[in-house]
C-alpha cells in the first residue's frame, strides 16, 4: 500500500491534513531537541520528513531513518540530495517488529504516524525500549482520539472526505480508507500512555495538538 503511494505521499499528507502536519512535526522536533540527543534513530521514517527536521535542527547528532518499505526509502533517498544538509542523514531498512540495531544504541527514538501500523503494538513498543539508551526517550507522533465537541465533525471527514480527497492526490482511495480506520481504532492518548508503560518506559507524558487531532507522547527509559 505504502509502496504504491510512495511519489505522491508527501503532496497527499499536506493537502488532506490542511498543512498542519508541518507544524505538528516541528513540534515532535523541538521535544527532542529539548534532550539534545547525539544518536537517534527514526523508525517508520517513510519519506524523511522527521529525520530532515531532526537533522537540520541537531545537525552535530547522527540520524538514521529506517523503515520497511523500499519504495518510500527511495522517495527519501532522492529528497537528501535535494536539501543542504540532509545528506549526512542515512536511511536504511528495518522492520520496526526486529530493528537492525543493537541493544541500548541509541539516545533517541522517534517515531510519526507509524505505530498505528505495527502488526504488533506491544512487540514494537518493546523494541523501541530495548534499542534505547538508559536515559533515552522515545518520541511517539501520532493521531488519537480527538476532544469530544470535534469528534462529530473530524470522522465525517475521516469517512466520506478523506477518501474522496485522496483518491485526486495519489490516485488509490484505498490507501486512505485504510488511514480512516486505523485512527478510529487507535486508542486515546491516556491508554497508549498505559501501553508505553506497560513496554517498560517510565516518566510517559503526552501533549496533544489541534484539537487533539494528534498527540506527541514522550516516554523514558
Amino acid at each position: 500500500m505504502f509502496a504504491g503511494i510512495a511519489k505522491r505521499y508527501d503532496f497527499a499528507n499536506l493537502l488532506l491534513s490542511g498543512g498542519f502536519c508541518r507544524g505538528w512535526t516541528r513540534r515532535l522536533v523541538a521535544r527532542v531537541c529539548r534532550e539534545n540527543p547525539s544518536e537517534i534513530a527514526d523508525l517508520a521514517t517513510g519519506s524523511g520528513d522527521v529525520a530532515f527536521e531532526l537533522q537540520r535542527r541537531l545537525p552535530a547528532a547522527r540520524v538514521r531513518g529506517f523503515d520497511f518499505c523500499a519504495e518510500m526509502l527511495d522517495v527519501a533517498r532522492s529528497r537528501a540530495a535535494k536539501i543542504p544538509g540532509a545528506e549526512r542523514v542515512v536511511f536504511a531498512a528495518g522492520d520496526c517488529m526486529a530493528l537492525p540495531l543493537p541493544d541500548a544504541s541509541v539516545d533517541a527514538v522517534t517515531i510519526a504516524y507509524g505505530v498505528r501500523n505495527f502488526e504488533d503494538r506491544s512487540r514494537g513498543l518493546r523494541e523501541m525500549f530495548r534499542v534505547l539508551r538508559p536515559g533515552g526517550c522515545a518520541f511517539v507522533l501520532e493521531f488519537t482520539q480527538p476532544a469530544a465537541w470535534f469528534r462529530p465533525f473530524y470522522f465525517f471527514y475521516l469517512k466520506h472526505l478523506l477518501p474522496l480527497f485522496a483518491r485526486v492526490a495519489t490516485g488509490d482511495r484505498r490507501a486512505y480508507e485504510y488511514l480512516a480506520g486505523s485512527i478510529a481504532a487507535f486508542p486515546p492518548k491516556e491508554k497508549f500512555s498505559e501501553e508505553l508503560r506497560a513496554a517498560g518506559f517510565s516518566e510517559v507524558r503526552a501533549e496533544g495538538f489541534t484539537a487533539s487531532i494528534v498527540a506527541v507522547h514522550v516516554a523514558r527509559k
